[in-house]
């Protein structure tokens, strides 16, 4: 406890300060009782924390409600009460072999009652009195007590002390600030060499055992030794107290008031021979910092110059907490410090087929990676990126990664961020500088190689604060990440063992030079198939526990998950999925949270899941909206997955027009464009005036106008459009088709092959019309998709006609 804090301890000790005595004091300072004899047996109200001595007057709270019962019954009959300390304060109910022996009686001045039912009772100490055995214990303590007889002081040592008493308790009252006025005037009024003792003994800072001491030495002589010892020791503390005070004070200018802490607790340590101001400290323990840190010599060096400007910088000035911040970045970074690979490739391979279903072409991609690493641990690997729809696993797949190889895991979220500050860092020169993101996690995790995942890379922005992709392009690039400098760190940090995984959904929109860099592996959407498997494997199983749920509480037949997954879910992933799942969860958590007895297992079956989550959500657009002249089915890859569009066309009177709508991109608008100046530079084979075209305006839409659509891959199904309104023949029924056309009728190539026959086998199509140039990517698509779609590949838009327009003859010319 530091000396400032006993001062004010003993300064509030001191505001309860007896009046003069109004009774008579007996020659060992007690105070008479007079008529009121204390009588031979006493209820005792233990008290902890404090020490009562004779002739002081003490507020006590009243908390216990045995002491609340001891001071209803004891109050009524006689105000006098016995005050003993207890042995132990934390005892909450103490006998009597927890309370000291040796106690003072006292009689109750008054007992207020507070407004929160709280009780505070004041007692004037009369004399001391010891216990010689409990009369009863419950319900409160009652004890036969006695009058120790006291051994008086005589002589001219004994006079001597009880004056240097006197004298050291005046000083020490002048000493001490904000002491109350009427304690100088009591301690010359007391004339009784025991009642002077007692009433220092009790207002002197000292732990309640010191104090406890005292109480029980019935020799006034030596008790006025002990409390002259203790007397002497606290006021040596508030002399020095004052002197560094003074000190401080004559350092101090009207100018410097805001370093006045500063200031005295440099003074403190002047006195305690210490000096300074804790630089020399903080400098020598980061020393030893940096020596168990082990960085580079050049990143030494630099570190040292700065170590060199924080011992000449006042701590007061910003500079030094700048200085500060950066050599202990420095000195927490792991230079040297790296986990040990666990590269068992079929404990890789057993987390992977734990967390993920199915994703074997990706499974097998990172288990080589792996396997890479194993043969050649200091070989630069490739960057990989996991390219598919959101829900399919790509962020859990870097985290198992990181599971099979034993590293610490961090992700990186690159969705919105449009300062390059984020990657890179800032320059120290700014006010609130740090470290990018890539430092603060390497920071966080302990170790130079753990996985990083960088996730939504497509999703970066730019703007005037730079473009953060650019800055990537360093950190990405496996030859030169080993010397990868943060703006703020200013020195090369190798990121060489670090495993960086990012993730996307649509490649389109990451750089090319960025992607360059990157090694894709593209994460297809699932299948009713695999959501089904999905869906009883991982999901049930997880809401369940969730929802605090047991099997016998709830259990999900296939038939319900089908209808699901078919009426409630419309995506490439299977969030929407789980959390469809969590909704049914969540109505059956409440009935039996609800019920008084536990009810009978929930059955969720295809009947069920409309009680629970309401009508169905999809229906079978292909009944609704295909059909009829001027409909065809086109396919579309977009970021979320494959996707269906219905594209439809009509006709009217005008002159000439195409109108084209559904929030359709340039790329689109031109597709569109094209294919009516190739279906016009042949409509002499379908039978169709060209005049006839010229007095008529078409209007081709693409609904779900919300959604932007772009690209050319809807050519071939605007030319089929175009071809069904002119030729009045409908579209052969549940046919899709995709590809690019070109104004001399030729069908290009196009990707995302898989996706689109992922979305067309959801939506129940059985055809899928596709680019000749196309056929190469038959292995991509899912074998289970492949045996239910006829995939056709046509070369040009003639066999396009024969193979969708089935009703249409041609002329050929």
């Amino acid at each position: 406890m530091s000396p400032k804090k006993k001062t004010t301890r003993r300064t509030r000790r001191t505001k309860r300060a007896p009046a003069p005595p109004a009774q008579s004091v007996g020659p060992g300072g007690e105070v008479i009782a007079g008529p009121q004899n204390i009588p031979p047996v006493l209820p005792i109200l233990p008290v902890r924390g404090t020490v009562i001595f004779p002739g002081t007057i003490i507020p006590l709270g009243i908390g216990r409600p045995s002491s609340r019962l001891l001071l209803d019954e004891s109050l009524a009959k006689s105000k006098i009460i016995g005050l003993a300390t207890q042995v132990d304060e934390d005892a909450e109910e103490p006998g009597f072999e927890d309370i000291h022996p040796i106690g003072t009686a006292a009689i109750a001045l008054k007992l207020i009652r507070q407004p929160d039912e709280t009780l505070t009772l004041i007692v004037h100490g009369l004399r001391r009195i010891e216990l010689t055995g409990p009369k009863q214990t419950r319900p409160y303590l009652t004890a036969r007590v006695t009058k120790p007889k006291q051994v008086e002081g005589k002589g001219k040592r004994f006079i001597a002390t009880i004056n240097q008493i006197r004298d050291l308790a005046q000083e020490l009252i002048e000493l001490t600030p904000n002491s109350p006025e009427q304690a100088l005037t009591m301690l010359m009024n007391i004339e009784q060499p025991g009642a002077l003792v007692d009433y220092v003994a009790a207002n002197l800072d000292i732990e309640v055992a010191d104090k406890q001491a005292l109480l029980n030495e019935l020799s006034v002589p030596a008790r006025a030794a002990k409390t002259h010892q203790l007397l002497s020791q606290q006021l040596q503390i508030v002399r020095l107290q004052n002197k560094i005070q003074q000190d401080v004070e004559a350092n101090i200018s009207e100018g410097q008031r805001r370093f006045y802490l500063r200031e005295q607790v440099k003074a403190i340590q002047e006195e305690l021979g210490e000096g300074g101001d804790g630089t020399a400290e903080v400098v020598e323990g980061l020393r030893q910092r940096l020596v168990e840190a082990a960085p580079p010599e050049a990143v030494m060096t630099e570190t040292e110059r700065e170590l060199g400007r924080l011992e000449m910088v006042p701590p007061a000035s910003p500079e030094y907490s700048v200085i500060l911040g950066y050599v202990e970045l420095i000195a927490d970074l792991p230079w040297n410090k790296a986990s040990d690979d666990n590269l068992d490739l079929d404990r890789a391979r057993a987390i992977l087929d734990r967390d993920h279903f199915d994703l074997d072409k990706v499974k097998t991609r990172l288990i080589e990676s792996l396997a890479v690493r194993k043969l050649n641990p200091d070989g630069r690997g490739a960057i990989l990126c996991l390219a598919g729809p959101p829900g399919v696993g790509k962020t859990s797949l870097g985290k198992s990664v990181a599971e099979a190889l034993g590293r610490e895991f961090a992700r990186i979220s690159l969705g919105g961020v449009r300062d390059e500050a984020e990657v890179r860092g800032h320059r120290r020169t700014y006010i609130g500088a740090m470290p990018g993101r890539l430092i603060q996690d390497i920071r966080r995790c302990g170790t130079n190689n753990p996985v990083i995942m960088l996730d939504e890379l497509d999703k970066l922005g730019s703007d005037f604060r730079g473009d953060p992709s650019s800055a990537l392009l360093e950190v990405l690039d496996p030859r030169q990440n080993h010397a990868f400098v943060d703006r703020y760190l200013d020195v090369p940090f190798d990121l060489s063992k670090v495993l960086f995984i990012c993730t996307a959904n649509y490649i389109g929109n990451i750089p090319p030079a960025l992607l360059d860099r990157l090694e894709i592996i593209d994460i297809a959407g699932y299948t009713d198939h695999d959501k089904l498997a999905i869906a009883r494997k991982y999901l049930v199983p997880r809401q369940l526990g969730e929802h605090g749920l047991k099997t016998r509480d709830c259990s999900f037949r296939v038939s319900g998950l089908r209808r699901i997954i078919d009426g409630y879910t419309r995506e490439a992933g299977v969030r929407e999925l789980e959390r469809q799942i969590g909704a049914v969860c969540r109505g059956v958590a409440a009935k039996v949270a609800s019920a008084k007895r536990r009810p009978k297992q929930a059955v969720i079956d295809a009947d069920a899941v409309e009680g629970y989550l309401g009508a169905e959500k999809y229906v079978r657009e292909l009944d609704i909206r295909a059909g009829g002249p001027g409909v065809v089915l086109g396919l579309a890859y977009t970021s979320v997955g494959g996707e269906v569009l219905f594209i439809e066309a009509t006709r009217y009177a005008g002159k000439g027009n195409v109108k084209l709508t559904g929030q359709i991109g340039d790329v689109m608008k031109e597709s569109a464009q094209a294919a009516l100046s190739l279906f016009k530079s042949r409509a002499s084979r379908f039978g169709v005036d060209l005049k006839e075209m010229d007095t008529t305006d078409l209007h081709i839409h693409v609904p779900a106008g919300a959604v932007p659509k772009d690209g050319p891959s809807a050519g071939v199904a605007m030319y089929t459009a175009i071809v069904s309104l002119m030729t009045g023949k409908p579209v052969k029924p549940k046919l899709a088709m995709t590809g690019e056309i070109t104004l001399r009728g030729k069908v290009l190539p196009i990707g995302g092959v898989k996706e689109k026959t992922l979305a067309a086998h959801r939506l129940g199509i059985d055809t899928v019309v596709l680019p000749e140039a196309n056929r190469r990517d038959l292995d991509e698509i899912d074998p289970k998709v492949r045996a239910k779609l006829k995939l056709k590949f046509v070369a040009d838009v003639d066999a396009l006609v024969k193979l969708a327009l089935p009703g249409v003859k041609m002329k050929h010319g």
